[in-house]
């Protein structure tokens, strides 16, 4: 099953999940109730915290939920924040998910120093709907924007093209599975 945010962010090849957090989390918990599929590939835009350039395609199967209070110190969780479906253990980008979009590029940049390299909205939730449900999953993401001041801007002028790179990628991965 393939999966993306919804509302500016659909595609003819997936399925509209819902915004954020907690929309994606309730409609794809709702869809693996009642017609669990085989596996779960999320596809959207991302936000890179500088390692990543505009336009940029990553593939990623490791998400976190980690917000920027937690970098400065000023907050804790007693939840699991990072979640994988990555079985070969090999390195894997790291998608930030939170309900918020960073601006602040000074701060962002520690995420790097945790390994965390990118932001999407979404990502996070579905893996762990996954993991609850013991569903493979993954994530194809096109990067929009960096993470500071222009954020919005730059998502905003684009994104069209990052779902057109986006198609095109997709589908292209879809054929070569295909014709294995």
């Amino acid at each position: 099953m393939i999966l993306c945010a919804g509302n500016n962010e659909t595609f003819d090849f997936a399925l509209p999940i819902g915004v954020g957090l907690l929309e994606s989390t309730i409609n794809l918990t709702r869809l693996c109730l009642f017609d669990k599929p085989e596996f779960l590939l999320f596809v959207g835009s991302a936000g890179s915290y500088g390692k990543h350039d505009i336009f940029d395609i990553i593939e990623s199967k490791t998400a976190a939920n980690i917000e920027l209070a937690f970098l400065d110190k000023c907050a804790y969780t007693p939840l699991e924040n990072v979640v994988s479906t990555n079985t070969a253990n090999t390195r894997d980008v790291i998608v930030n998910s939170s309900n918020y979009i960073s601006t602040c590029q000074e701060k962002t940049k520690k995420f790097l120093d945790l390994g965390v390299e990118l932001e999407n909205m979404e990502f996070f939730a579905v893996l762990k709907v996954a993991q609850e449900f013991n569903i493979p999953a993954g994530g194809v993401f096109c990067v929009t924007n960096y993470t500071d001041q222009n954020a919005h801007e730059d998502f905003l002028k684009n994104h069209a093209h990052a779902k057109e790179l986006l198609s095109a990628h997709v589908k292209q991965r879809i054929k070569e599975l295909t014709n294995r």
